[in-house]
């Protein structure tokens, strides 16, 4: 598996509001997959959880974890990053207003939730279709 930087076209397709799966592994191995909305800034992906969410649990336990993110257009071509996640507490809901608009263009409406933020370091990643990785 590849190691950073990524490549360009891998980066472009980063950075567009794409389809993705975030996978963390549970107590007893068994792995979970979960759509997800993130971001890509300055080379990690950043993600947002609802405070109350079990993956929190599982991500505690195991920090490690893969997302793939998918080419609305084709998802033939997609990305699958894999890495180690660091969580924050995002008190302001500035991290997930930042998110959902990137996605839907406002701010996240739920206002009344703790949420809590990761980023994703990327250690290694696999790409498929029209990228050149």
């Amino acid at each position: 598996m590849p190691k950073p930087p990524l490549p360009d076209d891998a980066v472009e397709l980063l950075k567009k509001p794409n389809p993705a799966v975030m996978a963390v592994v549970r107590a007893d191995g068994t792995p979970i997959t979960a759509p997800t909305w993130y971001l890509w800034e300055d080379g990690k992906i950043v993600l947002n959880f609802d405070a109350s969410r079990k993956r929190l649990e599982h991500i505690r336990a195991n920090p490690k974890v893969s997302i793939s993110v998918l080419d609305e257009a084709s998802w033939y071509t997609h990305v699958t990053v894999h890495g180690s996640i660091e969580l924050q507490d995002d008190p302001d809901l500035v991290d997930i207003d930042r998110i959902s608009t990137h996605y839907t263009g406002n701010p996240y409406p739920v206002r009344d939730q703790p949420r809590v933020t990761g980023y994703v370091t990327v250690d290694a990643y696999v790409g498929w279709g029209k990228l050149g990785t």
